[in-house]
């Protein structure tokens, strides 16, 4: 299989339950509820997605043809030191593009595997950590894992007493809420204080990493 790659690059964590941490970023190009393309936004399943996934010309980016070779970039971005090698498999959907071949290659290179999905698409079986980030108007069947990461505010199908309860007896070991980046920043983050607040199994998650000017 040929692996398209926007951009892979050394950072830290910045949000959710694993912030700080150090990672290597592997961003796959191409999503299932949004094609990237501005003039198509409107029409999405998500309308709010603040990340370039189209294409494959961002620093680290291309076309990787097999598995060990991605693995072997990932490997060099991470530096001499193997231990604690960590890996955040996102997009885009990256469940488009993950299969067996590279999860076995990353696992032989030592990493730990970390994936960012929006759920519409069963996460393989070797990914190590799971953060599911669902999307008003989509269907997810992946719920459960290790993190559900919910930007607020949503449409109403997401409204406090009614998706949130039920979201609130998925498998998931933290419940995370974090503020759309959006001109109404300062709002949404209220929003979600005022939820979490009312709901205490939620957590509020910030974007360190745009705070940290970090990429």
């Amino acid at each position: 299989m040929t692996y398209a790659v926007k951009e892979m690059f050394l950072t830290l964590q910045g949000e959710g339950a694993q912030a700080g941490r150090r990672a290597v970023f592997l961003r796959f190009a191409g999503c299932n509820l949004w094609s990237g393309r501005e003039q198509d936004r409107a029409s999405a399943i998500c309308r709010f997605c603040d990340t370039d996934f189209v294409g494959v010309a961002g620093p680290g980016g291309g076309k990787f043809a097999d598995a060990a070779g991605l693995a072997g970039a990932a490997e060099a971005l991470w530096g001499a030191d193997p231990a604690h090698r960590y890996i955040v498999l996102t997009g885009g959907e990256p469940m488009l593009q993950v299969d067996d071949a590279l999860v076995d290659a990353l696992h032989g290179a030592g990493f730990v595997i970390a994936i960012e999905t929006n759920g519409t698409i069963p996460v393989h079986p070797g990914i190590d950590w799971v953060c599911v980030s669902p999307k008003a108007g989509s269907d997810v069947v992946q719920r459960s894992g290790d993190e559900l990461k919910l930007v607020w505010p949503q449409p109403a199908a997401f409204l406090p007493g009614q998706g949130m309860d039920e979201m609130e007896d998925w498998g998931f070991a933290n419940f995370l809420l974090q503020p759309l980046d959006d001109p109404q920043q300062e709002a949404n983050t209220r929003a979600c204080i005022d939820v979490v607040m009312d709901r205490p199994k939620w957590r509020l998650s910030l974007q360190n990493h745009k705070l940290l000017g970090l990429k």
